[in-house]
């Protein structure tokens, strides 16, 4: 059976990767896909030192590849929105398959880009748009297709990851982690999409797509950064028996689907807690599974490779398959998709850290206990460091039980009103991830 023809629109660090391991492992990927995939063409302005492309035609003219009539999967590896989307929908244009890695692409325009895929009966895959190697999507859409998922929580943004490990195990400040781990090449130039946590959202919009069946909605998901984190409360949550991690959680409800990023305190005891440094994981729990976790490499040239790869060899096996009864892109069958809402943060669920600067008063957490009472919160530990008073103020650490988000946001209110509380008061969600 003759070879199927791979086209790929980007030579940097994923598609030289990806070139790589696929001229390396040719044999054992034939075995597995049943007949060879040979990259035919690259387009690429940059060669890659890294890569021995050999006699491969390579353009400096992406839409090259695209029509390219050879070509039978175009594998779009240049990233950001405007340019990947022209190139993918002209892909599928001409009846060319897709993989990509591009999480922004997806989380934005994947309900376009998949609805045209439809009509003109071609796949497009995206396994490695989320947490590099980890296999996750094809976990939750193929793996777990027999549950009801209820919740998934990830750390999938290693940059953010790095910088609170660093932070928790050698107390540096926010701000001398980032900067050296841009000099390492974890975070850009701006760092804004890793420390803000919007690359997570795109990709925890994904991955709430296909657990609950749900149109992408990038623009719904709450995104909170860790720019503000100090050391301070790093070191309050760890004697509290906690980890804080920067989080993408979203959780099916009655009302709807949370979807959010922010910082959370976690269990130091639960086995996500202990992913350190660049790593990714996902917790995903299903009614008849029960919590799973999927745990890797989040990033970097090969592991997201590896993604990408497998993506081809699901594509070249699928090649001859009838369209109507290919595994859908998004779990769930298109026109089976729920309408289901995503909640807003304010009627999100969650425990909350609240660190509180009080005057060294007698009565002061009789009045912040009176507070958070007068609103159905109820209080689970309690922490005043006195030893640690300054200029007549007193740290008053405690975590709540589970509550809407919006009665604590009147309960901050009412605090910060207090003569008695200084400055504002921090605020950490708490997830138990039972």
């Amino acid at each position: 059976m003759k070879p199927v023809k791979v086209g790929i629109c980007g030579l940097g660090t994923v598609g030289g990767g990806t070139f790589n391991v696929l001229k390396r492992n040719a044999e054992e990927i034939a075995r597995r896909a049943g007949r060879g995939i040979e990259v035919a063409q690259i387009a690429t302005r940059h060669p890659n030192p890294r890569c021995d492309t050999g006699t491969t035609a390579i353009t400096a003219d992406i839409f090259d590849v695209v029509n390219n009539p050879e070509i039978d999967i175009v594998v779009e590896l240049i990233g950001g929105y405007t340019l990947a989307k022209e190139l993918v929908l002209k892909a599928i244009e001409n009846g060319k398959h897709v993989v990509t890695a591009n999480k922004a692409l997806i989380a934005v325009h994947g309900n376009e880009i998949f609805a045209k895929a439809c009509e003109k009966g071609v796949i497009v895959a995206f396994e490695a748009s989320v947490a590099g190697g980890i296999p996750v999507i094809k976990a939750i859409r193929e793996g777990l297709a027999g549950n009801r998922i209820n919740w998934l929580a990830g750390i999938i943004n290693g940059t953010g990851n790095f910088i609170l490990t660093e932070m928790r195990e050698k107390g540096r400040t926010f701000e001398d982690v980032l900067k050296e781990a841009q000099e390492l090449g974890y975070a850009e130039a701006d760092p804004t999409f890793d420390v803000e946590g919007i690359d997570a959202a795109h990709k925890l919009t994904i991955l709430a797509s296909i657990a609950f069946g749900i149109p992408l909605q990038f623009d719904k998901a709450y995104t909170e950064g860790i720019a503000r984190l100090t050391t301070t409360d790093v070191n309050y949550a760890e004697a509290l028996g906690y980890r804080i991690k920067h989080l993408g959680v979203a959780r099916r409800t009655d009302a709807g689907i949370e979807l959010r990023v922010h910082p959370t305190l976690i269990p130091a005891d639960r086995l996500i807690a202990n992913v350190n440094g660049v790593m990714n994981a996902v917790m995903v729990n299903g009614d008849a599974v029960g919590s799973t976790l999927y745990y890797g490499a989040g990033a970097g040239m090969e592991p997201t490779a590896s993604a990408v790869v497998a993506d081809l060899v699901d594509v070249t096996r699928a090649l001859t398959t009838d369209p109507n009864n290919r595994v859908p892109h998004l779990a769930f069958q298109p026109d089976s998709l729920s309408d289901h809402p995503i909640l807003p943060i304010s009627a999100c669920e969650s425990a909350y850290y609240l660190r509180i600067q009080a005057k060294d008063h007698p009565g002061v957490l009789a009045q912040v206990a009176t507070i958070l009472s007068e609103r159905g919160i109820n209080i689970e530990s309690i922490m005043q460091k006195e030893a640690e008073v300054q200029d007549g103020l007193v740290p008053v650490i405690l975590v709540t039980h589970r509550v809407v988000e919006q009665r604590i946001d009147d309960a901050i209110a009412a605090l910060e009103a207090l003569d008695d509380v200084a400055d504002k008061v921090v605020r950490i969600r708490v997830e138990q991830l039972n």
